[in-house]
């Protein structure tokens, strides 16, 4: 028996398990996280992530774990968290311009860039802006009635009227298990137009095998697809920017909130 201290944090209902990997390697293995990630068995979250020892000339390495064990792509909103987690840890720096702390980690689809916006340390809560990775727009494709891209994860988004009465559990899972369309299976993106201009979006994540109160690199993909910078996920709303040439969209931010809910201890 091993006692681990570990962080629950959420970005905008999107929740996880945050454990320090800088001093021990915890033996986390696909069952144990599963276990953790289990919502009455263990802390309950949608992925486990962990802040290791980067190479030279980044803050830290992020590794990320979807609740169902298995080693995740790219999660937007694991990102802004652990960002911020590595800021209550010192790691962060001032940036250069604006002052404000910032991060520069390598996670699984490369590098990224993280800036925290707001920071309440009494309500243990803020804002964070994390930098996504260029996308191709060579790989931005039609695909049925919807788009489908990856932002380090990969989404199929799909317009749909009366979102808030949608089956997104039973229409996501048979679109994300379209292996003829998507061979190692996708996240499913449910957008519906607002009448103040922005988009609402529900998605149903690889991984978690369920819809999620949000998804970073979901609201990515709606908004590269759509234009609409302004998105409502269940959990909480998030701005979008990005600039665009012939060939990508780049410079791509994500804006969201962030806390941090409870920490403790847990023996695997």
């Amino acid at each position: 028996m091993i006692e681990m201290e570990f962080y629950k944090f959420n970005g905008a209902g999107n929740d996880f398990v945050v454990v320090d990997f800088r001093r021990e390697q915890y033996p986390l293995t696909e069952h144990t996280i599963a276990h953790l990630c289990h919502r009455r068995f263990g802390i309950g979250a949608d992925g486990l992530m962990t802040l290791g020892v980067a190479p030279e000339g980044y803050d830290f390495e992020m590794r990320y774990y979807n609740s169902d064990g298995r080693l995740g792509s790219m999660c937007g909103n694991g990102g802004r968290c652990i960002s911020a987690f590595a800021h209550l840890l010192g790691l962060s720096h001032p940036h250069p311009t604006t002052g404000s702390p910032c991060l520069h980690f390598v996670a699984y689809d490369g590098d990224h860039d993280a800036q925290i916006i707001s920071w309440d340390n009494e309500r243990r809560r803020g804002v964070v802006r994390l930098g996504m990775r260029t996308i191709d727009r060579s790989t931005v494709c039609r695909c049925e009635q919807g788009w489908f891209l990856d932002t380090g994860s990969p989404h199929f988004v799909l317009e749909v009227n009366n979102l808030n009465d949608y089956d997104v559990e039973a229409e996501g899972r048979r679109w994300r298990n379209r292996l003829d369309l998507f061979p190692e299976g996708t996240n499913v993106d449910f957008i519906e137009r607002q009448p103040d201009g922005a988009l609402a979006i529900r998605t149903f994540e690889r991984g978690v095998e369920a819809e999620t109160w949000a998804c970073g690199t979901g609201v990515t993909a709606v908004a590269i697809v759509s234009g609409c910078k302004n998105i409502h996920a269940r959990g909480g709303d998030f701005e979008v920017s990005f600039s665009t040439t012939d060939k990508a969209f780049d410079n791509v931010l994500l804006t969201g909130p962030v806390s941090l809910d409870f920490e403790g201890i847990v023996t695997i």
